[in-house]
């Protein structure tokens, strides 16, 4: 196995949790961002790939024994997290036509996975814990080669976010399913068998497993009170390209009828409606005029009539959406919801720009107990928020002021980021490597217009 790193275009050996520390600490873990806030955010900047898209994506590869072409891929850890999951389960990756692991990366762009034969069906630990999304090879595991030993994952500390949906969806289709010290166990040497799934509440993750799972699964499946975000369309989208017969993703019930084999495809990851929905943040709050290009509209309702609200102008372009922010936002009210309604993964974020609006602002927090981790680096940086349970009453102060932050998740992170743009005075963010598994090439983006922005080492 040749392992890799997509992120940084480099190769390099596949490393155990202790050792990761040690490279994080070495290569972004000490690294901090400084900010000197108080510039107007003009001028272009461009989406990558949706992260959160391309994860699922790449997890479909086991599902075929020829290759998936994906393009408009993102060089992020998380990706490289995966890619090396993937790697130990026998999959070979090309970048732009250069094999994984055989010298400098190329643009990171357009990634070729072929899954011919699965050569262990185990996710480890130290690669698993790393991340949220890699329980996303159990479906494909389970309904490929009949059985799968996945570890608990990990990921950002914001809520629980059980694997019961996963598990309970795959025993509905007839797998055999034990925990085994910290290890999801699951058995169908006869194979998968369609079935009415009706999720408790919407999960995005769960629906996404069971989808892949069902795609090769005897019969038909069903998937009631299925998530609904672009992502899951995206995966659709590919599976279909792959053989597969789904129908309505995008509403609340999928059908997925099975095949008993998929075959090589090409497919586009959509833009990232998260990255959009930060920049276009990021340009409201510093009464910027800001052209995000690849952001699109019809995947980002919610966020913008929010924005809009608050007294931001978003008008459509030929390449995207572009934003322009008043002198001062206005407070309003927000609730996080699941698609279509306000992304979680915008509201701290949200939280920022609402920090030094006129009036007061209550932002609600319904998917994640555990999301406002934020509140407290914003209040060193001098704003005003109380916490009710899973509610955030913020009111505006004229300006925040610069401050060292320390950031706790991927999305708290970028909130920091939009809070020091801002903010009187420079500010320093610590512990960027939570930015670096999802903003790819942020500095760089922001410095380009006008954001007085550095990495710099502890």
């Amino acid at each position: 196995m040749t392992p890799l790193d997509l992120q940084h275009g480099v190769s390099g050996p596949v490393a155990t949790d202790a050792e990761s520390a040690g490279v994080a600490r070495k290569e972004s873990g000490m690294d901090k961002i400084r900010i000197t806030g108080g510039q107007r955010l003009t001028g272009t900047i461009q989406v990558g790939g949706a992260k959160n898209a391309a994860l699922p994506l790449m997890c479909a590869a086991l599902l075929s024994d020829e290759p998936l072409t994906l393009s408009n891929i993102p060089r992020l850890a998380d990706i490289t997290t995966l890619a090396n999951l993937l790697l130990q389960h026998g999959v070979h990756m090309s970048m732009d036509g250069d094999a994984a692991g055989g010298g400098m990366m190329q643009s990171g762009r357009r990634l070729t996975l072929t899954a011919e034969t699965i050569t262990s069906t185990e996710a480890p630990y130290d690669l698993v814990r790393k991340m949220r999304a890699s329980v996303l090879v159990l479906g494909p595991l389970v309904a490929r080669c009949g059985e799968a030993r996945v570890s608990l994952p990990g990921g950002c500390a914001i809520g629980t976010r059980p694997v019961d949906l996963h598990i309970k969806g795959l025993e509905a289709l007839g797998a055999v399913i034990e925990l085994d010290q910290g290890y999801v166990v699951a058995r169908a040497p006869k194979g998968l068998s369609g079935a009415e799934i009706t999720f408790p509440f919407v999960s995005v993750g769960a629906t996404e497993n069971l989808m892949m799972a069902a795609a090769l699964a005897k019969g038909t499946t069903r998937l009631v009170n299925a998530a609904r975000e672009p992502e899951i369309v995206d995966l659709a989208v590919c599976l279909t390209a792959m053989g597969a017969k789904i129908s309505g993703a995008g509403t609340d019930t999928i059908e997925i009828e099975g095949v008993a084999r998929l075959r090589a495809a090409e497919h586009r990851v959509l833009s990232d409606r998260i990255e959009a929905g930060s920049f276009l943040i990021a340009g409201a709050a510093t009464a910027g005029d800001l052209l995000v290009e690849g952001a699109d509209a019809g995947t980002l309702g919610a966020a913008l009539d929010t924005l809009r609200q608050a007294g931001a102008r978003i008008t459509q372009e030929e390449t995207g959406l572009r934003v322009q922010g008043p002198d001062r936002l206005d407070g309003v009210d927000m609730m996080t919801e699941p698609y279509p309604g306000y992304p979680t993964d915008l509201q701290a974020q949200f939280m920022a720009a609402m920090t030094q609006a006129t009036g007061a602002s209550m932002i609600s927090e319904t998917i994640f107990e555990n999301r406002f981790m934020h509140v407290p680096e914003l209040l060193r940086m001098g704003a005003n928020i109380n916490l009710h349970g899973g509610s955030a009453m913020v009111r505006g102060v004229e300006k925040l002021k610069g401050a060292q932050v320390m950031a706790t998740d991927l999305r708290a992170s970028m909130s920091l980021v939009i809070a020091a743009l801002s903010a009187e005075g420079e500010t320093t963010i610590g512990r960027v490597y939570h930015l670096d598994r999802g903003y790819e090439r942020l500095e760089g983006k922001l410095a380009a217009c006008g954001a007085r922005i550095e990495r710099v080492r502890d």
